[in-house]
């Protein structure tokens, strides 16, 4: 038997590495080794990396440095399933690292993220790649990125998955794209309302949240809401509002029925199964304060479709709030006052908050929070905007000192709303002067200075509904309200200015008041905005007439018209025609210029050169040119007027609608008829008597404008003096003033003012009646463009008509004053025609003649007449 000879062990090919075992402790090391091409060691260094990771913030941000994001991107498509489910994992971690995400978003990897979402591949791939989406969604362009690759249809797949951890990731996901409009519409497209409402059945309270939170997102969609609704959705979130154990989701189910009861088909469905009802119930029973305040939010959602409250109200709403405004919660009480304020628009609702609700609001007005004050502040205007009944019972609750203290509030919204009850309450007299006793015009005058144009055109609203009265006018002048309201009306917001003019059309009743606004600027801005077309309104054009009819020099040198209402007094002058824009001087400038070839103007003043001033006066005219001093018939006339308008003049009166300003006031002067003057003739005789004792008093009572610059101790300035004039007002209210039918007064005064005036003056001689010289004459004398009235003994048309309408003011015949072209001008008086009187004993409208000054003095010619327009025309 031979030897065993040992069998000798091959040796390795020359081309194989021996194995080599070595341990890393660098992290540098193995981002290295995720280059190699060996799979084992690319799923070792794979593993090492994810388990680095896990530990901490401060790694990840290490493995950035280092480079291991590159390389590992790369892995995301690798062939082996570990080496790509340990890329994965690594990504689900790294990518809640801001930095990491923006190399990510550099790098465009997201589909090969999205791409591990495949129903082929494991669950723990899903559940990172997925978790790696929700990190990058956080931000827009990530989301971008995500949509545009297709990243919904896969997460809307995985919301069935059986992994939880998924389920989680991907509707957190979803919550995060869908803040974008267009990936909500996306959505509604692949269907996803189901897989999310059995979303609502899991175990999980973070799964059911976020589920509950895209709902509350997608469902501020129409097409949403449709599909939630049809595919029973309301069902699940009213058991969930029933399941106690889960009230910690209550909140976002509430959030997401909001806007549900938006759509007017399920806010029909929730109330035909009984859901309605349970929700105000379980909203009122609820003792959470957050849950409470989310039921009334979505109440006030709802509410604002007018089908929606009439549900409500049917299911007694109003008690619920009511109940929710008593809650401990200030944001409860606010949410409850928005609702009310919302149902308020609900005539059924409205009535009911008039028993109950109101007192609880106005104890809300005293509150201490400025939001909670603001949101009942709203609630009690949206009240009390037209119903008088809820007004009342404001004020019978004891609302307007809380009210009137807002005014004085920082927040704008609770001065604004607080401005608008009290305007409310304000329609109402008995309200009104109650307002008016709690300086009301003093606490407006911070609102109207407001930067904020809401606050300022709810004040100015305010004042024109609180300024009906002359001692409120009286008190907002002396508190200086009149200048921020003439500030308003430079607004560039259509509503300020408005509602400010309306105010000053209403502040300008009274002459103290209007004087102060034109001293202000008023008319010259209000002039200004009836220049634009785009800035001028009715109540512009109303307030503008309102302050000219106190200055109505500038009112017939602009507008050639003064009504039978327009009475002129001592200071008037007539300038001539001027153009829209152009600055009438005052009268003491126009005095203290040299004569020139200029028209004369022409004065009237009947008060005596050697009047004292009085202790006290006031400036009226300064900036429009002419006094506003008061004659003896006139102050008794224009006394009855103001005392006329104070007893009528109510809030609708004074506060109404700027076109009332151009009818012509109805009065006894204006018509009559022949057969009554035996009825006036005991009136007319105690007017008689009335008036000459007035004249006996001018000298010892006088009302002398003071002029804007002058005081100390320079000598005062007063208009010329005109003591012809003064002895025809003494001569007609001795001669004309008691003859008691107004048709022969008329025609008396006709005569008289054209006996003094140069007499009748035939058709075919009237271009040789040389009145030119006359006047130039005067001039001259008097070294003044200015002439007093009663110094001209050779006038015209133009020179009559004025003589003829001051005299008539003086003893109280109504007519008015119209200036037409080349030097016409003429009065227009109203009469009665008995022969005309109807059947059945009413009257007709009065008829309108033409005064005859010049051919036949005293003569009446019907207005629009043939021989009207030979008067009137060339």
């Amino acid at each position: 038997m031979g030897k065993k000879i040992k069998k000798e062990t091959e040796p390795p090919p020359k081309d194989v590495f021996d194995p080599l075992t070595i341990e890393s402790k660098k992290a540098a090391t193995v981002v290295l080794m995720l280059n190699s091409p060996e799979e084992e060691i690319l799923a070792k260094a794979c593993e090492a990396i994810y388990r680095f990771a896990l530990k901490g913030e401060e790694n990840k941000a290490s493995l950035l440095e280092l480079g291991a994001v590159e390389p590992l991107t790369k892995l995301l498509a690798h062939e082996d399933k570990i080496v790509r489910r340990n890329a994965t994992m690594i990504f689900g971690i790294l990518s809640s690292n801001s930095d990491v995400k923006k190399l990510l978003r550099e790098l465009d990897v997201m589909n090969l993220v999205i791409a591990q979402l495949a129903p082929e591949e494991e669950v723990v791939i899903h559940e990172f790649a997925s978790l790696c989406l929700v990190n990058m969604s956080a931000e827009y362009t990530s989301k971008v990125q995500i949509f545009e690759h297709g990243g919904l249809e896969p997460l809307i797949r995985l919301l069935s998955s059986p992994d939880p951890d998924v389920k989680k990731n991907s509707i957190e996901c979803i919550y995060n794209l869908v803040q974008d409009f267009q990936c909500r519409a996306t959505l509604q497209e692949l269907n996803a309302v189901p897989p999310i409402l059995e979303l609502l059945k899991s175990e999980y309270p973070i799964i059911q949240l976020l589920a509950l939170r895209t709902l509350g997102v997608i469902t501020n969609d129409k097409e949403s809401r449709a599909m939630l609704r049809d595919n029973q959705g309301m069902d699940h979130l009213i058991k969930i509002l029933e399941t106690k154990e889960l009230n910690d989701l209550h909140i976002e189910v509430l959030s997401v029925i909001a806007n549900c009861l938006e759509d007017m088909d399920t806010m029909v469905l929730i109330q035909q199964t009984g859901g309605l009802k349970k929700l105000l119930a379980f909203a009122e029973n609820s003792t959470i304060p957050d849950i409470q305040k989310n039921a009334a939010k979505a109440i006030t959602k709802a509410a604002y479709n007018p089908e929606s409250r009439k549900l409500f109200h049917e299911q007694e709403v109003e008690k619920c709030l009511v109940a929710l405004l008593g809650s401990e919660s200030d944001g409860t009480k606010i949410a409850a006052s928005q609702a009310i304020s919302a149902m308020c628009e609900n005539p059924g609702s409205k009535e009911f908050f008039n028993y109950q609700g109101i007192p609880q609001l106005i104890q809300l007005l005293k509150s201490d929070n400025e939001e909670v004050r603001e949101a009942a502040a709203l609630a009690l205007a949206n009240l009390t905007t037209c119903n008088p009944a809820n007004a009342n019972a404001a004020a019978e609750a004891d609302g307007i000192d809380p009210l009137i203290s807002i005014l004085s509030n920082k927040r704008d919204g609770a001065i604004a709303n607080a401005a608008t009850v009290l305007t409310n309450m304000a329609m109402q007299e008995a309200l009104r002067v109650n307002i008016q006793s709690r300086d009301i015009m003093r606490a407006l005058i911070g609102p109207l200075r407001s930067a904020n144009t809401l606050v300022q055109s709810k004040a100015a609203l305010t004042v024109a509904a609180t300024a009906c009265d002359a001692e409120a006018r009286t008190e907002l002048r002396n508190s200086g309200g009149l200048e921020p309201l003439v500030e308003l009306l430079r607004s560039k917001d259509d509503d300020v200015r408005r509602n400010a003019s309306w105010a000053i059309m209403v502040c300008a009743s009274d002459e103290l008041t209007a004087a102060e606004l034109s001293r202000l600027g008023a008319l010259d801005i209000l002039e200004e905005v009836n220049l634009s077309v785009s800035r001028k309104n009715k109540f512009s054009e109303a307030a503008y007439n309102k302050l000219l009819n106190n200055h109505l020099s500038l009112k017939y040198s602009q507008t050639g018209y003064l009504s039978s209402s327009n009475i002129i007094s001592d200071g008037f002058y007539d300038y001539g025609r001027i153009n829209p824009g152009t600055k009438l001087l005052p009268l003491k400038d126009l005095c203290l210029q040299e004569p020139s070839d200029l028209r004369a103007i022409l004065l009237v003043n009947s008060k005596s050169a050697d009047v004292s001033p009085p202790a006290s006066t006031e400036d009226k005219s300064s900036d429009v040119g002419y006094g506003r001093s008061i004659s003896s018939s006139s102050s008794l006339r224009r006394a009855s007027k103001e005392k006329a308008r104070k007893n009528s003049y109510n809030f609708s009166a004074g506060f109404g609608s700027p076109t009332e300003e151009k009818s012509e006031p109805s009065s006894g002067r204006n018509t009559a008829l022949s057969k009554s003057a035996t009825k006036e003739k005991g009136s007319r005789k105690s007017r008689g008597k009335r008036e000459e004792e007035k004249v006996k008093e001018e000298d010892e009572v006088t009302t002398v404008p003071k002029w804007a610059g002058e005081g100390g101790p320079e000598k005062e300035w007063y208009p010329p003096s005109d003591p012809d004039f003064c002895v025809y007002v003494c001569e007609v209210i001795k001669s004309i003033l008691p003859i008691t039918n107004i048709k022969e007064q008329i025609e008396a005064l006709a005569k008289y003012v054209a006996e003094k005036m140069g007499g009748k003056i035939p058709k075919e001689k009237l271009q040789d009646f040389s009145w030119e010289l006359h006047i130039s004459e005067l001039k001259f004398q008097l070294k003044s463009n200015v002439v007093p009235i009663g110094q001209i003994k050779k006038g015209i048309f133009y020179h009559r008509a004025l003589l003829f309408k001051a005299l008539a003011d003086k003893i109280g015949i109504g007519c008015s004053l119209v200036r037409g072209e080349y030097g016409r001008a003429w009065n227009e008086v109203k009469l009665m025609n008995e022969s005309r009187k109807g059947v059945t004993g009413g009257f007709p409208p009065p008829e309108v003649y033409i005064v005859d000054l010049m051919f036949q003095p005293g003569g009446l010619i019907k207005l629009k007449s043939r021989e009207a327009d030979l008067y009137r025309f060339l």
